[in-house]
């Protein structure tokens, strides 16, 4: 079977290149990414981490099934024992990985249904990112692996139960919430399913789209497009709830409606989490990033806390929260990073601290928000562009006269008076994503008029 595999990768996908990213692997089911792939991937971690066991999951993407039996086989075709915990989400997997030397997680995250692909981590949940991917898709390019003596061992474990009572040892209030919650369709739904099931009565869970679906017939499982969002507003006011929920296909980020229907962009959800976080951790340090309003900032300082601007990409936060000691990490498109799980996402644990704060102080969340509606930001806008950089150092020029700061961490942002704009390349596509804040809606209606302008012109 490994040789038939390894026969049919080499002369089926020549566009192996295309997969290895910047923090993960990820490309079209069937098309630059099969189970030959799969399978090499699966030796190549075992001879580049020197793993003797690994731990296996997989979402509900339909091409996962295939994707997995051939992980697991050329993990075991190199030595190595499989465990495989099946069904998860990725902060699941994250949460099961802490005791393991490697681990692989079967996933395309929020991408369009065709996409599949891995995360990787070793060490407990250390990202292998970066040079160690270009170093893993060299061994797999040469499809030369050691000999081994033995077939590895393959063993399941079910692990939900345990997931959520760590997930509830974060919940400190015993307040009645009654909370929507839509999954989208994606991993979410399995796990929030396991919160109903064995969470404690005074949250009233209603879920919305919980039905594993890799194909996403609903919505896109994307929360930081607010458009995806709107059937979950609705239903939160039909529901008279607290709150609303919105996860994306694998259940890592997370972004909330309040009880009045609005959705509220993850700056604000970095704000409260970072507030009840500092009152545990004092002058802690929050990691942040480039796209983010200035209320993430002038919050943190406020606060008492120490903010750290970082690159967008979660093995980016991952590592400097390490590095830097950090109590959380937030970034703006929904992924938070909780220090307690060895910085990694747990969307429940955010959930928790949310209504421990909504609690505390005896507020609705729209009332916990508006004194942070200082400012007006649009969603994200992407454009389709074939030289980035050109374009970003062409903005830089043109806007270097009126600005007050010019920060180049992770593409560029540049700072005025009483607005900001940042723009960065895609790790993944030919695209320059535009981010904007003004004091008014009229000066970013003019603002985005202009920039996009700008970003487009030949």
């Amino acid at each position: 079977m490994g040789a038939q595999l390894i026969h049919s990768f080499i002369h089926h996908s020549p566009t192996i290149q295309n997969i290895f990213r910047v923090s993960d692997i990820r490309g079209v089911w069937g098309d630059d990414l099969d189970e030959g792939a799969a399978y090499l991937i699966g030796r190549a971690i075992v001879v580049y981490l020197k793993a003797k066991r690994v731990l296996v999951g997989r979402d509900m993407r339909t091409s996962s099934i295939p994707l997995c039996d051939a992980l697991v086989r050329g993990i075991r075709d190199q030595g190595a024992d499989v465990i495989d915990m099946g069904l998860c989400s990725t902060p699941m997997f994250y949460w099961a990985t802490q005791k393991y030397e490697a681990g692989v997680m079967v996933t395309a995250s929020h991408n369009p249904p065709k996409y599949n692909g891995f995360k990787i981590c070793r060490d407990g949940v250390h990202p292998v990112w970066d040079v160690a991917l270009k170093e893993l898709e060299q061994l797999v390019l040469k499809a030369d692996f050691p000999a081994c003596d033995r077939q590895g061992s393959y063993s399941e474990i079910s692990l939900l139960p345990d997931y959520i009572k760590n997930n509830l040892s974060f919940l400190k209030t015993d307040k009645k919430f009654r909370i929507v919650v839509d999954a989208g369709n994606g991993m979410g739904g399995y796990v929030y399913d396991g919160l109903m099931k064995h969470g404690p009565k005074n949250l009233d869970i209603i879920p919305m789209y919980f039905e594993l679906d890799g194909t996403f017939p609903n919505h896109e499982a994307n929360p930081l497009k607010s458009e995806t969002c709107k059937a979950l507003q609705q239903r939160v006011l039909a529901e008279k709830a607290d709150l609303g929920v919105a996860l994306d296909g694998d259940g890592d980020r997370i972004f909330f409606i309040d009880e009045k229907g609005q959705w509220l962009c993850a700056d604000f959800t970095t704000v409260l989490i970072a507030k009840q976080v500092l009152a545990e951790h004092p002058h802690g340090r929050i990691v942040y990033g480039i796209c983010q309003s200035r209320i993430v900032r002038e919050e943190i300082l406020a606060s008492g806390g120490v903010p750290i601007l970082c690159k967008v990409g979660h093995a980016f936060y991952k590592t400097k929260m390490l590095e830097t000691g950090a109590a959380f990490g937030a970034e703006h498109s929904g992924h938070f990073f909780n220090a307690e799980q060895q910085n990694t996402e747990n969307t429940q644990v955010i959930l928790f601290r949310l209504l421990n704060l909504l609690a505390k102080e005896g507020k609705m969340l729209s009332e916990a928000v508006e004194p942070l509606r200082r400012y007006v930001k649009m969603d994200e806008v992407n454009f389709t562009v074939k030289d980035g950089k050109a374009i970003m150092e062409r903005l830089r020029q043109e806007y270097a006269h009126a600005a007050k700061d010019v920060i180049t961490l992770d593409g560029l942002r540049m700072e005025f008076e009483d607005w900001w704009f940042a723009v960065r390349p895609s790790n993944n596509e030919p695209l320059l994503r535009l981010n904007l804040e003004c004091k008014t809606d009229a000066m970013l209606r003019e603002r985005f008029g202009e920039l996009s302008g700008k970003i487009t012109r030949k």
